[in-house]
């Protein structure tokens, strides 16, 4: 008989990006999906000068927040280089809202001026800050999300969106924003990253699509990955 999800996802240990934002609720959502889970404010292995020790998890969690200062506290406290090792040698990490904006190459504000600010390049792509507008017009909608399933409960607040795309990335969901439809979900390798908030609903398949690329990292030379929910 094939075991859970939780029972499976309870040999994973995920770090979870704790400088500002929404990381309880990721850390929330991970634990019921019956992950293991370290908040990172600081270096794990401060003598690990190349990765800060984050190589010992299996996967890292980028939350929503206020990406220009997540950006300044990454590099403050010595995590920032780290992060892009540690997802340019394949290690699975997921931002959400302003982890997207920091996952991409380029940053623009609603207006489409280029935006200066720290971010860590893995995403060939350009974010859109407070796509959608001020807090109050935030908005929450069901999506079709390619390789996790219908009705993924997505919630939008000062969400920005991916206005441009290099063809390495793969979509996953669009949304509407005025008369053309834009991504609001990618996956570039084991790097994934959305402009809604999964961790802010009852939903628990994205984190758990997410969970099995953590596995798939840490187990794919054992050649031995059993599936539960993940990206066709």
């Amino acid at each position: 008989m094939s075991r859970s999800c939780e029972e499976r996802n309870s040999t994973l240990h995920v770090g979870v990006l704790a400088l500002q934002g929404a990381f309880r609720e990721h850390r929330t959502m991970l634990e019921r999906c019956g992950a293991e889970v370290t908040e990172i404010r600081r270096p794990l292995d401060p003598a690990d000068t190349t990765t800060a020790g984050l190589m010992a998890l299996d996967g890292i969690v980028i939350p929503g927040g206020e990406s220009t200062v997540i950006g300044k506290l990454m590099k403050e406290w010595g995590l920032f280089d780290a992060l892009i090792t540690c997802g340019k040698v394949g290690m699975p990490i997921y931002g959400s809202c302003a982890g997207l904006i920091l996952l991409c190459r380029d940053i623009e504000g609603p207006e489409g001026e280029r935006l200066d600010q720290p971010h860590l390049g893995l995403l060939d792509a350009r974010a859109r800050r407070n796509a959608f507008g001020r807090q109050l017009d935030s908005f929450e909608t069901k999506l079709e999300v390619k390789g996790i399933g219908p009705d993924i409960e997505a919630v939008f607040i000062r969400a920005p969106l991916i206005a441009e795309v290099a063809p390495a990335m793969e979509v996953l969901a669009f949304v509407a924003a005025g008369p053309k439809e834009y991504p609001v979900a990618v996956r570039q390798g084991r790097v994934l990253a959305t402009s809604f908030h999964p961790e802010l609903t009852e939903d628990r398949r994205f984190h758990e699509a997410f969970l099995e690329l953590c596995r798939e990292w840490r187990e794919e030379k054992a050649g031995s990955v059993e599936g539960c929910l993940h990206f066709s």
